[in-house]
């Protein structure tokens, strides 16, 4: 196993038949997004490297069927200004509450400040992965695997809908709607980048959804997602004419910033990935993590308020 570097561990690309005449001219061809002079110049530093972690020199003849190993680097990131805290660790799991605006995994513009590379940087674990996925913009509890030989029998615990899961969200109320409240329906992805959307059909989508407190308009809820879909509390939300405070694909699509504009860390989408419970499918024992925080109901109500010219 090749060894992470500042808890990034190594991309893997497969090198299939081609016309290529070196390593470079493929990695430069096949991955346009780092520029040819940058393939060269890890090249020679070594951080392109072979199954066994032997370096490959930019000049090394392509070799087809074989693999090529290096680790993502990026010339910027913003930094998320919020902590991460780990909520419970053993020799099976890791339980870590991951703030608002930061992935849970390295993609795109965003790696260092991704939660699992903080994880492996705080603990030392390079075998850390995520037994599933929250949305970067929400915050919440994320459970990681340790061990690979255990990981598939946790992971299964999602794919069978065996983890009871709760969330808090804070959202403008709806008179016309009656709490609590069953709210099934079918969710598919939209013409609209990354939505989800009500279409006819057998519901897929299923959520319990009850008031905790109220003031002004707004409420604080307990949501209970019965199944996974994806933004599926985001999307049954906004579907009831309540969408979540600081959502901005719901119910509609804000332009995204551009790399070098920061979001606005004091407008975070107000979700909660609360608490996680489930039966371990190693130890028998019953799990169950709480992150130890609400939002708030009252700060979340004067952020979102306009604010006079």
């Amino acid at each position: 196993m090749l060894p992470t570097i500042d808890g990034v561990s190594p991309s893997c690309v497969a090198l299939p038949h081609g016309p290529w005449m070196t390593m470079l001219d493929f990695l430069a061809e096949r991955i346009p997004a780092v520029p040819r002079e940058d393939w060269a110049r890890r090249m020679s530093q070594g951080e392109v490297v072979d199954a066994q972690g032997q370096p490959i020199a930019p000049q090394a003849p392509f070799r087809a069927h074989t693999k090529l190993y290096y680790w993502r680097s990026l010339p910027f990131e913003h930094k998320v200004p919020f902590d991460e805290a780990v909520v419970f660790q053993d020799d099976y799991l890791v339980v870590a509450y991951k703030p608002h605006f930061l992935p849970v995994t390295p993609k795109g513009r965003y790696l260092q400040e991704t939660l699992l590379v903080r994880l492996k940087r705080k603990l030392g674990i390079d075998t850390l992965v995520p037994m599933h996925r929250i949305d970067r913009e929400t915050a919440g509890l994320v459970a990681f695997t340790i061990q690979p030989h255990t990981r598939n029998a946790y992971q299964s615990l999602f794919r069978d809908k065996a983890i009871t899961k709760t969330y808090e969200a804070i959202a403008p109320l709806n008179p016309a709607v009656s709490l609590p409240l069953r709210y099934q329906s079918r969710l598919e992805e939209s013409e609209r980048f990354m939505a989800m959307h009500e279409v006819e059909g057998p519901a897929n989508a299923d959520t319990h959804i009850e008031l905790i407190e109220s003031a002004s308009g707004f409420g604080r809820f307990r949501l209970s997602p019965i199944t996974g879909q994806k933004h599926q509390l985001r999307a049954h939300m906004s579907a009831l004419g309540m969408p979540i405070l600081g959502d901005q694909i719901y119910p509609e699509l804000l332009p995204a910033l551009p790399p070098e504009v920061a979001p606005d860390f004091s407008q975070p989408l107000q979700l909660l990935a609360q608490a996680l419970s489930f039966v371990d499918p190693v130890t028998g024992s019953t799990r169950q993590f709480h992150c130890g925080r609400s939002l708030d109901l009252q700060a979340a109500i004067k952020a979102s308020a306009p604010q006079p010219r």
